[in-house]
């Protein structure tokens, strides 16, 4: 719901040491960090390398083993998982460094996307350089980020015991967080630069129509981490058939509701289909983009949601290969960025 013009606050009077668009121009840039993320965050679940280290050291975690003594402490703690004994025992320690390097990497990029959003956010703040009203969303953001940290070791630890892979909905909950931290970047971003041209432009609003479209984007954004998490991209080769059905045999027996959370055929079912209500609700969000004056926030909706189901049919029919599978995730994120930017011109626009 809208107020009217006359029920509306008054904006604020900007600070002449207000620096909007710098403050925009940095969002970006940890928004591009976090799109980088998700891309080694693939190549981390792609090449199975996210239980090869054990423990969670916030900081001393930086610095990788160095020795040989080092090396096999570590390889010693990674063989003691269900994982290495299930399905890698007897790797070598060659091997066992290929991995670790793709989590410690991955770690070590989330620890400089803290440092490159709480040290910008410190020098802005301290300066007094941060418009009105926007200091608690960044805060937030950082609130949110440091979350993330934490709930990636949550996701890590349910698969060192008792199970060979991390759980999916843990899985879902760690990407999820990392794109609804990159789309209220962008989103805030946005507003900086409205602010930034117009000195008495309000932060938009969120609109029915964006409302939906955003909610049934998340929805498909969860299934495709189900899917990753329960390696259920690898129960058919197939396409627009899954194994010969249109509708697969999957286990059914304790509901539908079930089936949906927790069976490999269901969920993947349920992705490959649901990216359709998918292409739907935004093409309808990005029609409202247009007529709001958006127009290349509406072009990258039409090219993002293309190609992701363009990828997605590859990536299955390719058996999960990992050039497909790793694009897929990353212009999903990229998918997600347009649909904010889409939110945001309807969001500026009257109701």
């Amino acid at each position: 719901m809208t107020t009217s013009a006359a029920s509306t606050p008054a904006p604020r009077p900007r600070s002449g040491t207000d620096r909007p668009r710098a403050i925009a121009l940095w969002l970006w840039f940890v928004a591009a960090l976090i799109v980088l993320m998700v891309a080694v965050g693939g190549i981390t679940r792609l090449t199975e390398s996210g239980l090869s280290i054990t423990e969670w050291k916030p900081v001393s975690g930086t610095i990788p083993p160095l020795s040989d003594a080092d090396w096999q402490v570590a390889f010693a703690k990674y063989q003691a998982t269900p994982e290495y004994q299930q399905i890698n025992a007897g790797m070598s320690l060659s091997d066992f460094k290929f991995i670790y390097f793709w989590e410690w990497f991955h770690r070590l990029l989330g620890r400089l996307i803290g440092i490159a959003f709480a040290l910008p956010l410190l020098w802005f703040w301290v300066r007094g350089q941060i418009p009105a009203g926007y200091r608690p969303r960044l805060l937030a953001l950082l609130a949110l980020g440091a979350a993330q940290g934490a709930v990636g070791w949550w996701m890590v630890a349910s698969g060192l015991v008792d199970r060979t892979d991390v759980s999916h909905f843990r899985l879902a909950a760690h990407l999820m967080l990392a794109l609804f931290i990159l789309g209220g970047l962008a989103w805030t971003a946005r507003d900086l630069t409205a602010l930034a041209h117009n000195t008495s432009e309000r932060p938009a609003r969120l609109r029915p129509v964006a409302v939906v479209a955003l909610a049934v984007l998340a929805v498909q954004i969860m299934f495709g981490a189900f899917t990753a998490g329960l390696n259920a991209g690898l129960v058919t080769d197939e396409w627009p058939l899954m194994n010969g059905r249109l509708i697969p045999q999957a286990n059914w027996s304790d509901g539908v509701f079930a089936a949906v959370l927790n069976d490999p055929f269901a969920i993947h079912f349920v992705h490959r289909w649901w990216a359709f209500v998918a292409l739907a609700a935004l093409i309808v969000l990005a029609r409202a983009s247009k007529r709001a004056g958006d127009r290349r926030a509406a072009i990258a909706i039409h090219a993002a949601v293309g190609i992701q189901i363009l990828l997605g049919i590859v990536t299955v029919i390719s058996g999960v290969a990992f050039h497909p599978a790793l694009t897929h995730q990353v212009v999903g994120a990229l998918l997600v960025i347009a649909a904010v930017s889409a939110a945001h011109a309807v969001g500026r626009s009257p109701a």
